[in-house]
C-alpha cells in the first residue's frame, strides 16, 4: 500500500511551480544522459582518445570546477541565480555543439575544462535559485519530485544514446552532440522563462557591476560562506555518506564480478532497480524531512541503510546460488534506500543552513566541501573492499558511521553561525 501510495504521489507534483521545475530538470536530464550514454565511445572512436586519455581529462576538469565552486557561486549572487544558471545552460549547449570538431587531447581537455566551469557556475545558480523561489516548506519536497523528473530524464536519455549506438554509425554518434545541445538549448529558455525569484534576482547586471566597483564587492560585515565552518563540515560529511554512490556504481559491481558466483547479467537488474525505486520513491524518503533535526534523522536512516549494505554484500562472499542472487540483489537495494533518504537530508540541511543573502556562494562552498569528503572514496573502497574481503567492508562501514556522528555537532554549529549574525534561512 505505501509503494502505490507513493507510486501516486510521485506522479502528481506538490506545487505547480515545482512542476515546472521538473520539466526543466527532464529537459536537461534527457539531453545529457543521451550524450553520457554514448560518449565513451564518441571519444574513443570520433574524437580518437585512449580511454586514459579520457579518465585523465575528466579529471583535472574535475579539478577546475573545484577550484572554481566558490566563485561560481559569488557570481550567482552577483548578478542573481536564475540568470547565472540560464548562462550556464547556453554555454553549455554551445559547448556541445563544439565537441563533433575537436580533434586530440589538448582540444578535448580544453573543451572538458570550460564545459565543467559554466556547468559549475550554472549549478550553483541552480541550487540558489530553488532556495529562493520555493517556499520553505516546500523545499524538500520539491527537489524530491525534481529529482524523480531527473531520474526519468536520464532513463529516457539513456534509451535515446543506447538507440544512437545500436545503429553502429559513426555518423549518427558524431551528432548526438548536437542533438543534445538542441535539448539544453530548450532547457535554457525553459529557465529563462521560470518565475523570478521574490527578493534575490539581480534584474540588470551592468547596473550590479558598476556598483560594485564603487562601493566594494563586500556585502557587509556578516563572514561568506568559507568562514562558516560548521557548513562546510557539514558539507563534507555529507560528501563522506554519498559514497553511497561508490558502493552503488562501483564497489558492488566489482565485488559481483570478481568475488561471488553471480552470473554478470545481474548487474543489468541492479542498475534497472536502483533507476525504478530513483523515480518513484525520493517522495516518500522525503516525507517529513522540513529541517535540521528531521534532516539529521534522515542522514541516520541512510547511514543504517549503508552499513546494511555493507553487511549484506560482504557475506555474499561465501555463499553460492541464488542465495548469492538474492543478497547481492538486496544490498542493491538497501544503498539505494541510502542514497533517498540522504538525498532529502541534503536538501534540507541547504535550505536551513545557508546565508539567504549568499546562497549561490553558499552552493559552491557545499560543493567544495562536499567533493573533499566524496573524492577519495571511489580508490579507498574498491582497495578496501576488493583486498581485505569482510574487513574491509566494515571499515567502510565504520567510515560511515564516524561521518554520521561527525555530521550531528557540524551542523548544529552551521545554526549557530547564522543565529550568531542574525541570518534568517527562511528569507
Amino acid at each position: 500500500m505505501l509503494v502505490v501510495s507513493s507510486v501516486i504521489a510521485t506522479l502528481k507534483p506538490p506545487s505547480p511551480l515545482a512542476g515546472k521545475l521538473s520539466v526543466q530538470s527532464v529537459l536537461y536530464a534527457i539531453g545529457d544522459g543521451t550524450f553520457m550514454t554514448a560518449s565513451a565511445v564518441f571519444f574513443t572512436q570520433i574524437v580518437g582518445l585512449s580511454a586514459a586519455q579520457v579518465g585523465l581529462g575528466i579529471t583535472l576538469a574535475g579539478v577546475v570546477s573545484f577550484v572554481v565552486a566558490v566563485p561560481a557561486g559569488k557570481l550567482a549572487d552577483r548578478i542573481g541565480p536564475q540568470n547565472t544558471w540560464c548562462l550556464g545552460a547556453v554555454g553549455t549547449a554551445a559547448m556541445y555543439t563544439v565537441w563533433p570538431f575537436i580533434d586530440g587531447f589538448a582540444a578535448f581537455l580544453a573543451m572538458s575544462i570550460v564545459l565543467e566551469v559554466v556547468n559549475s557556475a550554472g549549478g550553483a545558480g541552480r541550487g540558489a535559485y530553488i532556495l529562493d523561489v520555493l517556499p520553505r516548506l516546500e523545499r524538500v519536497q520539491s527537489q524530491a519530485y525534481m529529482y524523480s523528473a531527473l531520474n526519468l530524464g536520464f532513463t529516457l536519455g539513456a534509451a535515446l544514446g543506447g538507440f544512437a549506438l545500436a545503429f553502429d554509425n559513426d555518423t549518427v554518434i558524431r551528432a548526438l552532440p548536437w542533438l543534445t545541445a538542441a535539448l539544453i538549448a530548450v532547457n535554457a529558455f525553459w529557465i529563462s522563462r521560470l518565475p523570478k525569484a521574490a527578493h534575490r534576482e539581480r534584474p540588470n547586471v551592468l547596473e550590479v557591476a558598476v556598483e560594485g566597483a564603487l562601493e566594494g564587492d563586500a556585502p557587509g560585515e556578516v563572514p561568506g560562506a568559507l568562514r562558516n565552518r560548521g557548513f562546510l563540515a557539514t558539507s563534507f560529511f555529507t560528501g563522506v555518506l554519498s559514497t553511497n554512490q561508490v558502493l552503488l556504481q562501483i564497489v558492488i559491481p566489482l565485488w559481483l564480478v570478481e568475488e561471488t558466483d553471480a552470473p554478470r547479467v545481474l548487474l543489468a537488474l541492479l542498475f534497472g532497480t536502483n533507476t525504478v525505486m530513483c523515480i518513484f520513491l525520493p517522495m516518500a524518503a522525503s516525507r517529513g524531512v522540513k529541517d535540521v533535526a528531521t534532516a539529521l534523522k534522515a542522514a541516520r536512516i541512510s547511514s543504517v541503510f549503508f552499513v546494511a549494505s555493507c553487511v549484506i554484500t560482504l557475506i555474499t562472499h561465501d555463499t553460492v546460488g541464488a542465495l548469492t542472487i538474492a543478497l547481492i540483489w538486496l544490498g542493491h537495494i538497501t544503498v539505494t534506500g541510502a542514497e533517498l533518504y540522504l538525498s532529502a537530508a541534503s536538501w534540507a540541511f541547504e535550505s536551513e543552513l545557508s546565508d539567504p543573502d549568499r546562497r549561490g556562494e553558499y552552493q559552491g562552498a557545499g560543493n567544495l566541501g562536499g567533493t573533499l569528503g566524496y573524492v577519495w572514496a571511489p580508490a579507498l573502497y574498491t582497495f578496501l573492499a576488493i583486498s581485505w574481503g569482510s574487513y574491509g567492508w566494515l571499515v567502510i562501514a565504520g567510515i560511515v558511521i564516524a561521518a554520521t556522528i561527525g555530521i550531528h555537532p557540524a551542523s548544529r554549529a552551521a545554526q549557530r553561525f547564522l543565529v550568531k549574525h542574525d541570518l534568517d534561512p527562511s528569507r
